[in-house]
């Protein structure tokens, strides 16, 4: 792979200086702790488009918290985004806390309540990092999610859920969130979800994305093998494309495994295929969807997904539909 791919265009523009605050603090009522984000910004502009970032479920402590991510919030921040990450209570930072509360151990409700009780507070969020009041623009609102993020996405972006403890199908959506992009989704239940996790996360397979129907990029790493759930291979990750109604983007990148080349955090351990030059493509990609969806018109996807998806050096497949 061209180590360089990150760098061939110039579509996003020159990265810029980031400004990154934490913990800022809201208080929740009835959340078992209260809910604490990271808001990281680009040192200049106004304007500012919002990524709210979804952490996954990880093996480390701090990864899967306000602290991880930083490969994504970085660049994206840089690139003229707004970025905001909640610690949601799955995160191992918590775990001592709230092992007991209710809705443990998933929190699937909890978590995208999390974005939800975000948006509702972005006035909050302005005043209290420095140099920021007026810098957003509330209207222009995406988010992003990895792995168990992604799930949490799905729920935001329209998916139903069929709620274990009721029997219901619960609807989560939040129509102030335009755009989404999920990272290493889990893919559908019923007979495919059949891997000896699925028993303890039977929520995982409760998602029906025939109601998702918020524009999204849905990126699935080919070799993204989830055997703990499913016997179906890297295509499950593609299921949030694939049985969601449009418009959606599937981005399929080439030997990339459930980390996608190490998103959860600069030389993280855990990072089965460990790839900067996959991360630096990614982050590009996903900022470049993301503004042309939030700006009707601007050219950045198309331009990247040219560079980066296209010739021998491609670093993955693009489809839409």
């Amino acid at each position: 792979m061209n180590t360089s791919t990150a760098t061939t265009t110039d579509a996003l523009g020159a990265p810029v200086p980031v400004v990154s605050h934490s913990p800022v603090v809201l208080s929740v009522p009835g959340r078992p702790v209260d809910l604490q984000v990271r808001v990281s910004v680009p040192a200049t502009g106004t304007g500012l488009p919002v990524i709210l970032l979804s952490h996954g479920h990880g093996p480390s402590n701090n990864l899967s918290s306000l602290n991880g991510y930083a490969p994504l919030a970085d660049f994206w921040a840089a690139h003229g985004f707004a970025v905001i990450q909640p610690t949601h209570l799955t995160s191992r930072t918590l775990s001592h806390l709230v092992a007991d509360a209710p809705g443990a151990p998933d929190f699937w409700r909890s978590r995208a309540e999390d974005m939800t009780h975000v948006l509702d507070r972005l006035d909050v969020l302005e005043r209290t990092v420095p140099q920021l009041a007026g810098r957003i623009d509330p209207a222009k609102v995406a988010l992003a999610g990895h792995s168990l993020g992604g799930f949490t996405a799905a729920l935001l972006l329209g998916a139903g859920l069929d709620d274990p403890d009721t029997g219901k199908v619960v609807h989560l959506a939040d129509p102030r969130i335009k755009a989404g992009v999920l990272l290493a989704a889990p893919g559908r239940g019923g007979e495919v979800l059949n891997g000896p996790m699925a028993e303890h996360w039977p929520i995982i397979g409760a998602v029906d994305f025939s109601t998702m129907t918020t524009p999204a990029l849905v990126v699935a790493g080919d070799k993204d093998d989830s055997r703990h759930f499913t016997d179906m291979g890297p295509d499950w990750h593609a299921d949030p494309y694939t049985l969601a109604p449009g418009p959606k983007t599937l981005l399929t990148l080439f030997d990339a495994e459930h980390g996608l080349g190490g998103i959860a955090g600069y030389d993280a351990a855990e990072t089965t295929d460990e790839s900067p030059a996959r991360v630096a493509a990614l982050a590009r990609l996903a900022a470049a969807y993301l503004r042309t969806r939030l700006h009707p018109g601007d050219s950045a996807w198309q331009t990247e997904c040219e560079a980066l998806t296209t010739g021998p050096d491609a670093v993955g497949r693009v489809e839409s539909k």
